[in-house]
């Protein structure tokens, strides 16, 4: 089993940048629901530096049923944090789910 990545990317509201930064960071809000879960590895977030209120989140997880079982046990906790969350952006999406081919943690 390799370790899976789920990366998202997300065009922010310039006024609200300070407050996605802060729940999608290393201590933010999705990263501890992220940590109640068996098999979480850790959250990269990336801003861009030519469109600097475009950002990129890597979840990394031990395997892609870490991450099944997290959200079939979590679901309620998770559509909520999504929820408060809209209001931070003007649109995200889905850029992947990745098998992490080469990883220290592989």
């Amino acid at each position: 089993m390799r370790p899976h990545a789920y990366i998202w990317e997300f065009e922010v509201r310039p006024e609200r940048a300070a407050e996605f930064e802060l729940y999608y960071g290393p201590n933010g809000s999705w990263v501890q629901l992220f940590r109640t879960a068996r098999g979480y590895l850790e959250t990269v977030l990336l801003r861009d530096l030519v469109r600097p209120h475009r950002f990129v989140t890597i979840d990394r997880w031990e395997s892609e049923r870490a991450y099944q079982d997290f959200r079939a046990a979590r679901e309620e906790e998770f559509a909520a944090l999504d929820s408060r969350c809209e209001a931070f952006t003007t649109a995200e999406r889905e850029l992947g789910r990745f098998d992490i081919v080469s990883s220290q943690a592989a």
